[in-house]
């Protein structure tokens, strides 16, 4: 059994096809298309298609006006793209410490990391759970710091009522094929910020604002537009949008009854007013219990897991420059060591939900460390 099946099939490829038969394949009217039905879906004024996630990110952080040698805060407990984006844009990213019940920011703990270098708080909606953003906004108004929402893995998520990517200044989403909705590669920027938007429109194609005759380049900007191809797939997955986020929020509902018995497993806990997306659904096991081996066995099952996502400051490359000690963030680390994401996709049945839990059951007994 598969970790994550993309759920794609003749509306994709005929989309694909009307453009190729178009001849526009790069940023065009599919792309407007597709930005537009994200900002219209999430309540955004503004939406700005990307190559990816992660280029949507230093993009963003970049208009912003993030400089070489300012401080972001990130979560530590999150994909690398994340930090990688606030160092491509020559900023240092500073390690905050999650909630081990929700795996997001601790919003506890943003204030004290906060410095007078400190240009951005960007958040993480881990596994599309909305970060605890009322807290996060008010210690950011305090000290007049804009929030970013690396919003990645949350479309069709909600905090107190309000869509993710409406949470900040801006919001950036993926469409990787693990994620909510795909178009094989590419991201998007939320906003509803006039000047920001200005910024980013130009700042996308390489700086250039087109005139009537030809193009005028009034900064150095990047290549970082989603292409019309992209975009037209993410036309075609937006039509299916609610029965996806509603297949996995019913696929999940079934997981949390099923765990509930499960010793060693603690299935995701969701704030009160919240309402998940669940582009995976992650458990934390015991800390007796060797996750690894866990997969190991899981996958002798004939079933892909996996970890939670990586505590940042643990991997080679941060370890080595930034060389935090690991009581530094105990939640993040732990994390890194007993998260365990399931199987879950819209195509999946309950029976096999039933099997996912009956393998793990036998895993975790078999995997315990003796004392």
């Amino acid at each position: 059994m598969r970790l994550n099946v993309p759920l794609t099939g003749v509306d994709e490829l005929n989309a694909i096809a009307e453009v190729l038969q178009s001849g526009f394949l790069t940023q065009g009217p599919k792309t407007a298309e597709f930005e537009r039905l994200i900002a219209t879906r999430i309540g955004a004024m503004y939406a700005f298609g990307t190559s990816s996630a992660t280029t949507g990110l230093h993009l963003t952080l970049h208009a912003i006006g993030v400089l070489p040698g300012d401080e972001v805060i990130v979560p530590d407990f999150s994909f690398p793209a994340t930090a990688n984006a606030v160092i491509q844009q020559g900023a240092i990213p500073v390690f905050v410490d999650i909630d081990l019940a929700t795996f997001n920011l601790n919003p506890t703990l943003v204030e004290q990391a906060i410095t007078p270098r400190t240009r951005a708080i960007m958040p993480v909606h881990a596994f599309g759970l909305t970060a605890d953003m009322t807290l996060i906004n008010e210690i950011a108004a305090r000290h007049g710091i804009p929030v970013v929402e690396d919003a990645a893995c949350a479309l069709g998520a909600t905090h107190r009522g309000r869509e993710a990517g409406t949470l900040g200044l801006a919001g950036v989403f993926s469409f990787h094929p693990r994620k909510i909705i795909t178009t094989a590669e590419g991201g998007l920027i939320s906003t509803s910020d006039a000047e920001l938007a200005a910024k980013i429109a130009v700042l996308r194609s390489h700086g250039a604002v087109r005139g009537s005759h030809y193009m005028s380049f009034v900064d150095a900007g990047f290549n970082y537009r989603l292409s019309d191809i992209h975009a037209a797939i993410g036309i075609a997955q937006m039509v299916k949008l609610d029965h996806i986020l509603d297949r996995r929020r019913s696929l999940a509902s079934v997981y949390n009854d099923l765990l509930s018995d499960v010793d060693g497993v603690s299935p995701p806990s969701v704030p009160e007013g919240d309402l998940h997306s669940y582009q995976s659904y992650v458990v934390l096991l015991d800390d007796d219990v060797d996750r690894d081996s866990v997969i190991d066995r899981m996958r002798e099952a004939d079933i892909e897991t996996t970890l939670g996502t990586y505590s940042m400051h643990l991997q080679p490359y941060f370890r080595e420059r930034f060389a935090i000690d690991d009581r530094e963030l105990p939640s993040a680390t732990r994390a890194q060591r007993s998260a365990l994401t399931l199987p879950l996709y819209p195509q999946l049945e309950n029976e096999q939900l039933e099997s996912v839990v009956s393998a793990l059951r036998q895993a975790v007994v078999s995997s315990r460390r003796k004392p």
